[in-house]
């Protein structure tokens, strides 16, 4: 239901959680552009945020999905966004970056420095050591953009 509204105006869905917190039931969407989000036009706007809010929200009240009270939050994954699967260290090639890994690669458990694409299910990061690492996917626990001014 999220994809579909959030579609309508070009975007697609990050992430979706419902979760119990202490001040009740949150429902809460992460929405996000398409394309390479290089700049502040490219990205999420608070009008695309309030747009999908308001036409889920009118849905949600419709199809009674959530059967008890909850908060709809709307927002985009951010600036210093997590990076998931190989199409998003493709699309942020170029941005700075932290990866964390489960296992030393080069010596290291984690690195940060310029994304290079991906290479044969590698992410290809230029490490601020000056070194160009070689990183599986598949050893990757966490990795987020780093914000730049």
């Amino acid at each position: 239901m999220a994809s579909r509204v959030a579609g309508t105006y070009g975007l697609e869905i990050f992430d979706v959680q419902l979760r119990r917190e202490s001040s009740g039931t949150v429902l809460r969407v992460q929405i996000d552009r398409p394309g390479p989000a290089a700049t502040a036009e490219d990205s999420v706007s608070v009008g695309d945020c309030a747009h999908v809010s308001r036409d889920l929200s009118a849905i949600l009240d419709v199809e009674d999905l959530v059967t008890s009270a909850y908060i709809l939050e709307v927002s985009s994954p951010g600036l210093d966004r997590p990076l998931r699967h190989a199409g998003d260290y493709r699309r942020f090639s170029g941005r700075r970056a932290k990866l964390v890994m489960r296992e030393a690669v080069d010596g290291q458990t984690y690195f940060k420095g310029r994304l290079g694409g991906v290479d044969d299910n590698a992410v290809l990061i230029d490490g601020d050591d000056g070194r160009r690492h070689r990183v599986a996917i598949g050893v990757i626990t966490r990795a987020n953009l780093e914000v730049e001014f």
